[in-house]
């Protein structure tokens, strides 16, 4: 069972990129709009470089293991328990997304 992730929470690509969060959500909240698989995660700021020098920056995260139980507005809610994988501009997979900040009071299964 993990936390509920929400619109206020604080994520990172593995390289340091800040991930932003955007939900269409706004009937579920925990501590802000609760996040489903289908919202936007945008990452700003990853310094990933190839070998050959070319930059390969994370772009976008896309989650896999949303809550098999619970739904937030009618779509599966993600929690500190699903796998965000952070994904280039070429859906080149480089890495999960790190949580360092979620609340801590509504988990989910």
């Amino acid at each position: 069972m993990g936390f509920v992730l929400s619109t206020s929470d604080s994520m990172m690509c593995p390289h340091g990129g800040n991930v932003s969060i955007s939900s269409t959500n706004t009937k579920a909240k925990a501590d802000a709009e609760i996040v489903r698989p289908n919202d936007t995660f945008t990452i700003s700021g990853c310094p990933l470089t190839l070998p050959n020098g070319t930059p390969h920056p994370c772009m976008v995260v896309e989650w896999q293991m949303p809550s098999s139980t619970s739904k937030a507005d009618g779509a599966s809610m993600l929690t500190t328990d699903s796998i965000g994988m952070c994904k280039a501009s070429d859906q080149a997979t480089q890495g999960t997304v790190l949580i360092q900040k979620t609340q801590t009071k509504v988990s989910a299964r």
